[in-house]
């Protein structure tokens, strides 16, 4: 977070339009791959330059060009240059801390959007930006590293299966939209999985630990509403806009993936009235617990306090004190405190006090 804000300073006082990374360090190498398609033929390769893209703004196929790695700005610039990309949108595919957001330039629609992934070592949530860039007969897909969830789209474009190689441009960048979505659902699984694991400890014992990891679930909700709030907006704006982009036929399955989309807000609200009730259960649990403590503390104050009585008396230095001189008298104020004990346990008992 420090590290982004320092980053964010640098732009202090620049122009709009000025690209500079703003992410986590990084300094693997840029990956470009290229898939070209139609409905007979297909190619794919990957490009060792980024001139290697250029060929394909025109060409009457559909290609789809992913770039892995935006934190060289050189190459983002080049592409950006070449496909007539405007130089805010440079500047806010280099910026991974975009809110998600849709643009309709005319000849191209720009797209901002989160892609989840659930990261096993660390055992939660993460996400990582995507820019998609709409054009005629190609899309362009900016990731901020590699690796990713579109190889099921891959092997549909190489193995010929389903309407995809014969739909256009459109109908790629509704498939990778629908991916990304469908993928929150298996990472929202994953995280009600620990939610119900959550509840089920919370039930066998509570300890401070349970409350961390209350408050770390309740901290990636929000996170991920951040994230997936706004792309409802995005849909709806590719599925009721006017563009010559979109396909009438297209706009069907755009309202599919804003259902989706409702159902994976409404699902990150369910998941967060859950963590504040299981928040509350935890609370109420600790309160429980401490009036058990104060109960039983309370007990043993009051079972003290007349034998507390009786011992004050004989603790007071006065010298004629009849009962002092008879033979029996230890072994009577023993007996008095006896009964008095066992006759307050068993009045607390018929109370249901203890």
């Amino acid at each position: 977070m420090f590290n982004i804000t320092k980053k964010r300073l640098k732009k202090t006082g620049l122009p709009p339009g000025i690209p500079i990374y703003v992410g986590k360090k990084r300094d693997e190498k840029v990956i470009i791959s290229i898939l070209d398609y139609d409905e007979t033929q297909y190619q794919e390769k990957e490009a060792k330059e980024i001139e290697e893209c250029f060929a394909f703004k025109d060409t009457p196929t559909v290609s789809w060009i992913n770039i892995d790695g935006i934190h060289q700005v050189d190459v983002i610039e080049k592409i950006g240059k070449h496909f007539g990309l405007h130089s805010l949108i440079q500047e806010d595919i280099v910026n991974t801390e975009q809110r998600p957001k849709l643009e309709d330039f005319g000849n191209y629609i720009f797209i901002v959007l989160k892609m989840l992934y659930y990261d096993e070592k660390e055992n939660e949530a993460r996400t990582e930006q995507v820019s998609l860039i709409l054009g005629e007969n190609f899309v362009i897909s900016f990731q901020e590293r590699k690796g990713d969830i579109f190889v099921p789209i891959r092997k549909r474009i190489k193995n010929e299966k389903g309407r995809i190689r014969r739909m256009g441009a459109d109908y790629l960048a509704y498939a990778l939209l629908d991916t990304i979505v469908d993928n929150y659902f298996i990472v929202l699984e994953k995280l009600g999985d620990k939610i119900e694991e959550l509840e089920e400890k919370l039930v066998s014992e509570s300890r401070p630990e349970t409350l961390e990891e209350i408050h770390g679930l309740k901290k990636q909700m929000i996170f991920l509403r951040k994230s997936i709030w706004p792309l409802r907006e995005v849909i709806l704006g590719l599925e009721r806009g006017d563009s010559s982009l979109i396909k009438e036929t297209l706009r069907i399955y755009l309202k599919d993936v804003y259902d989706h989309t409702v159902q994976v807000i409404d699902t990150v609200e369910t998941f967060r009235d859950m963590l504040s009730g299981i928040h509350d259960t935890y609370l109420s649990s600790i309160s429980n617990k401490m009036n058990e403590v104060m109960k039983v503390l309370t007990m043993i104050a009051t079972i003290f306090i007349p034998l507390t009585f009786i011992v004050g008396i004989y603790g007071m230095n006065f010298k004629f004190m009849p009962e002092l001189g008879w033979r029996w008298s230890y072994l009577i104020v023993w007996a008095i405190i006896v009964v008095i004990v066992v006759s307050m346990v068993i009045y607390f008992k018929k109370r249901k006090w203890l």
